[in-house]
């Protein structure tokens, strides 16, 4: 079964700037090019940073204020720093949240979730930057059409983990919901099946009304050391 990539969604034509740009020419870049952020890369393209509208507004924020004050915390701090800033390279946040060319999707959401970010961008291995992700991207596996999520469905999930019990499970999609009707030999198969077309790249829901021959939960517990009921 494919599993999507970020490779497979991300946009590989990256705007990209180097620690040395100034203020002015990444303020240009974004609004020439309506972005909110960009990797920060040196002469091997590996990515070194990120510099975003957020790093950028601290001039604007702190225009005019006083010198950092005595209670300030350490992100304060920082945040006033690069209010004097006027290079990318005491702009930028670092180290950059990246991920490696390869990463599933539904970790790279995650990822984002977890570091609070929009965009991630992708690096070989090598940490060379080869392309950038976000959210909208991530998104884009449910645009999939139905005949193709339902030929991954067949192809990835029932014909090999279903199909040879000699049982018959037919699949249907509409609007990227999927349906599964039949009959499996084993409760866990029907189980499994669910679960694997759970992850089929555009699947939003999985209805099931499979059957099962006999409960096998049972012999799972007693292998496992405890008797089932």
């Amino acid at each position: 079964m494919k599993t999507w990539k970020v490779d497979d969604v991300m946009t590989e034509a990256v705007l990209s700037v180097e620690a040395d740009d100034s203020y002015r020419d990444v303020v240009d870049l974004l609004i020439e090019n309506r972005l909110s952020a960009v990797p920060v890369i040196d002469a091997f393209r590996h990515v070194v940073g990120v510099v975003s509208e957020a790093d950028l507004l601290r001039k604007i924020e702190f225009a005019g204020e006083e010198e950092p004050r005595m209670f300030d915390g350490r992100r304060r701090r920082g945040e006033r720093r690069k209010a004097k800033a006027s290079t990318v390279a005491d702009l930028m946040s670092a180290p950059a949240v990246v991920a490696l060319s390869g990463t599933p999707i539904a970790s790279a959401a995650r990822l984002m979730d977890q570091e609070k970010v929009k965009r991630l961008p992708v690096i070989d291995d090598l940490g060379r930057l080869i392309g950038i992700v976000s959210r909208a991207d991530l998104l884009k596996a449910h645009l999939r059409p139905d005949g193709d999520i339902l030929a991954d469905v067949e192809s990835g999930v029932l014909q090999p983990y279903v199909d040879d019990e000699g049982t018959t499970v037919t699949a249907a999609v509409v609007d990227g919901v999927v349906t599964l009707s039949g009959r499996v030999q084993r409760y866990t198969s029907a189980e499994i099946a669910e679960r694997l077309v759970r992850q089929v790249a555009g699947v939003v829901e999985v209805r099931s009304s499979l059957e099962h021959d006999y409960d096998d939960r049972q012999f799972l517990d007693v292998r496992k050391g405890t008797v089932a009921g």
